[in-house]
């Protein structure tokens, strides 16, 4: 039967220890992808080990990307934007118990977060290594956490908390193919198409952006990241049970531009640059429908929805492009549903 319908719009009910109570008043927003060990739950009739549940999708109530996979207890982190220690706090997630971090790629959108995590279990005395695995550039940004986080570190010294930042916090550059493996999951990437960086350049060639495979016990989860078209991503995500896809609308972002008056003072050349990103290096809802119809996925959940001039968005009008394709069930996702 799958996941009953009737779970999936049902808010997270998790307790939370004393140390998650710190920031349950604050609300901040993103999104976990959680694969527990449930058992027979709410009258399924066969045990379910993976649940879905969304809450990253950038609104204006909304935290930046992450996502959080659980697999027998242990935590597996992908992607940590602006509010993601806020969020997992929210949703009762211990801090200290996340060990594990994968990085779709080096935007600020999805790492902003990352050196508050790693501080934050710094701070509550977690000593086995964080290890953070990514595209180029995810070591440096691991480095550069390091050194900003320096200063509290030796002041806190006084305190009792010495273990040294360089035992918490490792970071790791992979490269395409399977990245990590343990009991739990197997986690596969492949480099996408949402870098361009033009031949000649300075920084032609240093980094890469990657979508993930997730392969757990019972289910197979596919992560898109930030990507455009790519044959490459499309294969990656073949007869997945979930594809969390991006998705994104050129247009809606350059009338936010022009509202917040940001377009008028970018050059020609600029906005030229910023069209072609969009339009090239993510995916319309269309371009959505033929990765899942063309990888045979179950079901598409729309998340990193884009910001509009229409308050309170509820993005809805996006279904049906999708389904233009693809004729399973897709979702736009909101906070804390259940899948």
């Amino acid at each position: 039967m799958g996941l009953n319908s009737a779970i999936q719009h049902e808010p997270l009910r998790w307790g939370m220890t004393a140390m998650n109570k710190i920031g349950s008043a604050i609300a901040t927003t993103m999104m976990l992808i959680v694969v527990a060990h449930t058992g027979c739950e709410m009258g399924l009739a066969q045990e379910i080990k993976t649940r879905l549940i969304t809450l990253t999708v950038p609104t204006k109530d909304r935290a930046q990307s992450s996502n959080v996979l659980i697999v027998n207890g242990t935590n597996y982190l992908i992607d940590a934007g602006d509010g993601v220690v806020r969020r997992l706090t929210q949703a009762g997630i211990n801090l200290r118990q996340v060990g594990k971090v994968f990085i779709t790629h080096d935007h600020d959108d999805h790492t902003a977060g990352l050196g508050t995590l790693l501080s934050y279990e710094w701070d509550f005395q977690r000593h086995d290594p964080v290890d953070v695995y990514g595209p180029p550039g995810t070591a440096a940004l691991v480095k550069g956490a390091i050194q900003y986080f320096t200063v509290n570190a030796e002041i806190r010294w006084a305190e009792g908390r010495r273990t040294p930042l360089t035992d918490v916090f490792v970071g790791h550059d992979v490269q395409p193919g399977m990245i990590y493996q343990d009991k739990n999951i197997k986690v596969t990437a492949v480099e996408n198409t949402h870098f361009h960086i033009p031949e000649g350049t300075p920084y032609f060639g240093k980094y890469k952006s990657y979508s993930y495979r997730f392969e757990t016990p019972d289910r197979v989860i596919f992560v898109t990241g930030d990507t455009g078209p790519s044959e490459a991503v499309t294969k990656l995500g073949a007869g997945a049970d979930i594809l969390l896809s991006e998705v994104a609308s050129a247009e809606d972002m350059k009338q936010v531009l022009i509202k917040n008056g940001t377009w008028q003072g970018m050059t020609s050349d600029q906005q030229a640059a910023f069209m072609k990103h969009l339009t090239e290096e993510h995916l319309t809802p269309e371009e959505v429908g033929k990765v899942a119809a063309q990888a045979k996925v179950k079901k598409v959940i729309l998340t990193h929805l884009p910001a509009t001039i229409t308050e309170d968005d509820d993005y809805q009008r996006f279904i049906p492009e999708v389904k233009k394709i693809f004729s399973g069930e897709v979702v736009v996702a909101k906070d804390l549903m259940q899948f």
